[in-house]
């Protein structure tokens, strides 16, 4: 057990989907797992393990992890389930776009993790560090999307402290000057800790709402718009 995930030895899988609302996970749990038991409960942020039987037939044990919203919840949750085993982690979230050619539904690859967090200046005394996902991973994942034909935005993305954020116009629109895609709240902290770790990680996102038009989901829609994030996940997760 960890201080706040519950599970006992060999409960988590090695592989774990990171939604960041735990109800989100329940539902994925529902929807994609078979033979799933709920490791965790602590704090209402639900844990589940069970089984994926794969397009070719292979049966994989995958776990899904609540991971709350922003990057010191999303290290929090990381870090315990590093020390559970746990070899790859994939978030599968929403994102606001910067970019007036994205809409609400589209998917995002993040290929890199901006930020506008200080976490990784403390870490690294003040210099500046680049978050990446696993180079495996990031592949499996754009030619599972290529193969679909889904409408799929690859590149940069911005992981912010502020979600409501008065300041934000200008900010915005130096970050989409600079080819960001979306704005969201975790991934820099993912990738960071996961190359810190010797991990795999890779964020996969839905695009929600797109700032520059106003454009957005309604909040059913952000609540089922998961199953395509957790197809390529799974993808790329298990690609051989």
């Amino acid at each position: 057990m960890s201080i706040h995930i519950s599970a006992e030895k060999g409960q988590v899988a090695k592989v774990v989907l990171l939604p960041g609302d735990p109800l989100r996970a329940k539902r994925i749990a529902e929807e994609f797992l078979t033979d799933t038991e709920q490791y965790n409960a602590v704090r209402n942020m639900l844990g589940y393990t069970g089984t994926v039987t794969l397009p070719d037939g292979r049966r994989v044990r995958v776990s899904v992890q609540g991971s709350g919203m922003g990057m010191p919840s999303l290290s929090i949750y990381a870090n315990e389930l590093f020390h559970y085993g746990v070899q790859t982690l994939i978030r599968v979230g929403t994102c606001g776009a910067l970019q007036e050619h994205l809409h609400s539904g589209d998917l995002v690859i993040a290929q890199g993790g901006s930020s506008d967090s200080n976490l990784n200046r403390r870490r690294f005394k003040g210099l500046d560090f680049a978050p990446l996902p696993d180079p495996n991973l990031f592949v499996s994942a754009v030619l599972a999307v290529r193969e679909r034909g889904w409408q799929t935005a690859i590149g940069n993305v911005l992981s912010t402290d502020l979600f409501y954020a008065d300041h934000a116009p200008e900010e915005w629109k130096m970050w989409a000057e600079a080819g960001v895609l979306a704005v969201e709240m975790e991934t820099a902290e993912l990738y960071t800790l996961a190359t810190l770790k010797g991990r795999r990680a890779l964020s996969i996102l839905t695009v929600s709402d797109v700032i520059p038009t106003k454009e957005s989901m309604s909040a059913e829609q952000r609540e089922t718009c998961y199953g395509r994030m957790v197809e390529i996940a799974l993808a790329s997760a298990f690609a051989t």
